[in-house]
């Protein structure tokens, strides 16, 4: 067993695309990795999460870690708009419903929650499609599911759903509450009205920070894993929360911007006023763990990413070089959200590709970058960007961001984990110090005036 540190801190990070489970040391060093696909089951009631497997795949990963090291800690981080209906005596998972998956469009068709649903004004959370608003999926399941719903002693955030799981503590978290689900009013910084109007008060646990250790893993995670009695676990926290945690000492008295990367990028502006969001842009306030309420844009970057390389025959793994961009901006080919079927700031208009190329890698990253600087702009954010998760694989494409950003400073993280990292920091005993390098910008010729077509080209003449 490795003893070359005092501390481990097992990180389960659920991503809606994949599932790590990390070992961190006490010096953020990732001293194991495991993943796999975070599958959906289509088939039942609703699609949903494939928890049962999910958890014999945690509970087996959790048991090799613990044969090679002293596990003193678990951390969980995992994607937002999501919530479990739990009772400790509905089986071994605990669930009265399967978790739905957030994509379900079923939910979107139910008019009579907009007589419901808060204001942008109290939540600032915005109308989003299919179920990525929770409040809209509860709704559902209450409506359609009843006799279940009612069943449920516990409305659970997905992290702390997985915390229950390990220690039988039942307690919510505002990161995972504020992550636009329009139970929370971040500007009171208590729950919305939605939720008296669905009268489920009395079935939320209590509040607590992503930082409390809630308690040890039980007895059968013991006899399950091998690891040690005294493993604490810490309450969770929403995915790009916590990329954006590792930041909130950095600089508290100037501005600065973290762009969290996957499946979704989601920039986070420290400075910007909540009154400068646009729910019709896919703009938003998360909430941080310290309760405060934090201006972001957002669109699906890794799928849309994906989507362009499919429809133009590459493959996302595909190697490019900023010549293949030059030739792009010079044949003026251009791709016009919208890739995700929804999210973004253009997610009501329908996609298209406009010219023909043989590299859709170098077109869907000019496609992202043009996106992620349109947002930045729709934050007026300042100060320094800082680029945290998926990304970091594409330097070229931060560096056609950095250009277009022009005198506004880009760091890059030292990892691709800054989720993994962020969640780590609540349970080991001493901050992470983001290790940041600067982010040299391409030079490519015509790349603002290509801005400004592609901009005119979505009926935006900024």
């Amino acid at each position: 067993m490795s003893d070359d540190a005092l501390h481990h801190c097992a990180v389960i990070d659920i991503g809606k695309t994949n599932v790590k489970i990390h070992v961190i040391d006490e010096q953020y060093r990732s001293r194991f990795r495991r993943s796999r696909a975070n599958k959906v089951i289509e088939q039942g009631i609703y699609p949903h999460y494939d928890t049962h497997s999910l958890w014999r795949w945690i509970r087996s990963t959790l048991k090799d870690i613990a044969h090679d090291y002293r596990i003193d800690s678990i951390s969980i981080t995992t994607h937002g708009a999501t919530a479990a209906l739990v009772h400790p005596d509905a089986g071994e998972a605990g669930l009265v419903l399967p978790i739905m998956d957030y994509e379900y469009d079923g939910v979107a068709s139910e008019a009579d929650y907009l007589a419901i649903r808060p204001p942008f004004s109290e939540t600032c959370s915005p109308a989003l499609p299919a179920g990525l608003n929770l409040g809209r999926q509860i709704f559902w399941q209450q409506r359609y599911c009843e006799r279940a719903f009612n069943g449920a002693q516990y409305i659970l955030p997905y992290p702390q759903y997985w915390a229950w799981r390990l220690t039988g503590v039942a307690v919510a978290e505002v990161s995972s509450w504020g992550c636009h689900t329009d139970m929370w009013s971040p500007q009171s910084r208590q729950y919305s009205s939605l939720v008296d109007h669905l009268n489920i008060r009395d079935k939320l646990p209590p509040l607590v920070a992503a930082s409390t250790m809630i308690g040890t893993v039980t007895e059968e995670i013991v006899e399950q894993t091998g690891l040690p009695e005294s493993c604490q676990v810490y309450a969770g926290v929403h995915d790009s929360n916590a990329s954006y945690l590792r930041y909130l000492a950095r600089s508290t008295a100037q501005p600065f911007t973290v762009i969290s990367t996957g499946t979704w990028s989601i920039s986070f502006s420290s400075a910007t006023p909540l009154s400068r969001l646009d729910e019709f842009k896919d703009m938003l306030a998360n909430v941080d763990i310290l309760g405060n309420a934090v201006a972001c844009a957002r669109f699906m970057g890794g799928r849309e990413f994906d989507v362009i390389c499919q429809r133009t025959g590459s493959k996302p793994e595909d190697r490019y070089d900023l010549q293949d961009v030059q030739n792009i901006i010079d044949s003026d080919i251009v791709a016009l959200p919208n890739f995700s079927e929804g999210s973004g700031p253009f997610g009501a208009r329908r996609p298209e590709i406009r010219g023909r190329t043989d590299c859709g890698v170098a077109l869907a990253s000019l496609y992202c970058a043009l996106v992620m600087d349109y947002q930045l702009d729709l934050l007026d954010a300042r100060g320094d960007l800082i680029i945290e998760g998926a990304w970091l694989r594409n330097p070229l494409l931060c560096r056609l961001l950095a250009q277009l950003r022009g005198k506004q400073d880009i760091y890059l993280s030292s990892d691709e984990t800054g989720t993994v990292t962020g969640a780590a920091q609540l349970a080991l005993p001493k901050a992470a110090d983001p290790a940041l390098t600067v982010l040299s910008a391409s030079t490519l010729a015509g790349l603002a005036s290509y801005r400004q077509r592609w901009r005119a080209c979505l009926g935006d003449r900024r």
